[in-house]
């Protein structure tokens, strides 16, 4: 099956394309309002093939065993011709991880708008996190979450730009009237780990995605009804 990596909307498990993870194709008309080149055009669309290519292989095989070779043969090129189109393979995987990181960001603020209530947007920025993490039409997480098997310059910049992603979360949780005496980066902490693996302990059945980010909330609350 065809997947889509690279969401306008955003997404852990590659499985199908998703209407709402469907990738923001190149524009064909820039900023200026003038309609860019075929050629341009062209080699944008490419790229962005390319793109969604080297992400499928991440997903699949994991950072240290996809090549450029193999992003080169899946793409119908000569691993030479590849670098006409990318820097490197550290540069691609920063590229990918970072649109992801921005997509989902992106589905989350979403989400909150229009929410005061500081426990409802944090149930909010619950649920999405959940439908992102379980997507099964997206390549995306995977690839977020591949951060042990990656060069440690490579792993430096993706870690920043993932706590730069966290900051959404670190203000949700300042903004919750907690006793004083618990800490509110370990809450945070606790609660993001249990988000980002949800993919390894949810099960479709008994909860809805909805229902379980209320159990969320309420555990985090520690509220008794």
């Amino acid at each position: 099956m065809k997947r889509s990596a690279l969401p306008a909307a955003a997404p852990k498990s590659p499985r199908t394309r998703h209407a709402k993870d469907a990738p923001a194709r190149a524009r064909t008309q820039p900023e200026s309002g003038k309609p860019r080149p075929p050629g341009q055009e062209e080699q944008a669309d490419r790229r962005h093939e390319i793109l969604e290519i080297a992400a499928e292989l991440f997903a699949e095989r994991g950072y240290r065993a996809t090549s450029i070779r193999d992003i080169a043969e899946r793409a119908g090129l000569l691993a030479g011709s590849l670098y006409y189109h990318i820097r490197s393979k550290e540069a691609l995987f920063v590229e990918i991880h970072n649109t992801a990181l921005a997509a989902a960001a992106t589905r989350i603020t979403n989400a909150l708008e229009g929410l005061t209530d500081p426990w409802a947007r944090l149930q909010a920025a619950c649920l999405e996190m959940l439908e992102i993490q379980l997507n099964s039409g997206s390549l995306t997480l995977p690839i977020m979450n591949n951060l042990r098997s990656v060069p440690d310059t490579v792993r430096d910049v993706l870690i920043q730009q993932r706590d730069d992603f966290e900051k959404i979360f670190r203000e949700l949780v300042a903004d919750l009237p907690l006793d004083g005496d618990i800490d509110k980066n370990l809450y945070r902490i606790l609660l993001l780990s249990l988000l980002n693996s949800a993919d390894g302990w949810f099960r479709e059945g008994r909860l809805s995605r909805a229902d379980i980010a209320a159990q969320i909330l309420r555990i985090f609350r520690h509220q008794q009804s």
